[in-house]
């Protein structure tokens, strides 16, 4: 059955373009004149009923559904190149493209990725972090770890562990600071946020106490450096307990009192009938083995 796709010539065309975000560079790149690239693009675009590009006085613009397109077409030139380096190179891994958080992945994941290495040594891992949820129907991954409610719609989720949220902070912060023993104490300390506030307020907001305010607040958009930051003694943050047990367990960090949230979980997400295949099936039960430990 053969598949109803476009040229690759134009798709390729576009790849070029979208990626340099110039018909010039793109045509440099693939050693054929501008016009060249231009008609491809612009066949293309015929093809699909859309526009793919804003074309502004010298300049390029994705629209919505170039986009979407560049994020499938790049994923799967992505995985062409990964396959053919393979081949040359005569691996026999077999590659699992998975997608977490960077948060998860340092916190939780790769902690004990040797363990799934060891167990299965012909499965080759491929990491894709990102800190934005991914719609994994749109793109050539075998599993997300995914933070949510479990109410995605036509995928395959599995609830990986459930999220009770919860404050910490360094001891050094406590030792010579006011007391904090319940959560209206955290008006003598700093609390650190991620970008836009959310957690505190769906935290405080759960626990009753949505009018607490804080000695000061300082906002950070990566979780990871607000993780260390938290070590270091800079304030009060929150996080998943269950991603926080090592440090919990080395006293690095503490409870400085008990409320906790519930606050979703982590899923195990694939598209529709990934599981029925081996690497993918192998994973789903190392990651569920590895909560029961």
């Amino acid at each position: 059955m053969s598949r109803n796709l476009p040229s690759p010539v134009a798709l390729r065309s576009f790849e070029a373009a979208a990626r340099n975000l110039s018909f010039t560079r793109a045509a440099q790149e693939l050693y054929v004149t501008q016009s060249a690239v231009s008609h491809q693009v612009r066949a293309l675009e015929e093809e699909l009923g859309v526009r793919l590009f804003l074309r502004l006085t010298r300049q390029l613009k994705l629209t919505d559904a170039g986009e979407t397109l560049l994020t499938v077409v790049r994923h799967a030139y992505d995985r062409i190149e990964e396959t053919v380096q393979e081949i040359k190179a005569g691996s026999g891994a077999f590659p699992l493209r998975v997608s977490l958080t960077s948060y998860m992945a340092a916190r939780w994941f790769t902690r004990r990725l040797d363990r799934f290495c060891a167990r299965h040594p012909e499965i080759e891992i491929h990491l894709l972090l990102s800190n934005t949820e991914v719609d994994i129907r749109r793109t050539d991954l075998d599993v997300a770890i995914m933070w949510g409610y479990g109410e995605w719609t036509d995928v395959e989720s599995i609830q990986l562990m459930p999220i009770q949220l919860i404050a910490v902070c360094s001891p050094t912060l406590l030792h010579d600071g006011p007391p904090l023993n319940q959560v209206s104490d955290l008006k003598h300390y700093p609390l650190l946020h991620e970008s836009g506030r959310a957690l505190w307020k769906s935290y405080l907001q759960a626990v009753g106490s949505a009018g607490t305010q804080s000695k000061r607040n300082i906002v950070m958009d990566d979780p990871n450096v607000l993780h260390q930051a938290c070590i270091e003694g800079q304030g009060i943050s929150l996080g998943a307990e269950a991603l926080l047990a090592g440090e919990l367990h080395l006293g690095q960090l503490v409870r400085p009192f008990t409320a906790s949230v519930e606050l979703g979980g982590y899923y195990i997400v694939c598209q529709p009938g990934a599981r029925s295949r081996p690497n993918v099936s192998a994973f789903y039960e190392w990651l569920l083995d590895e909560t029961k430990l």
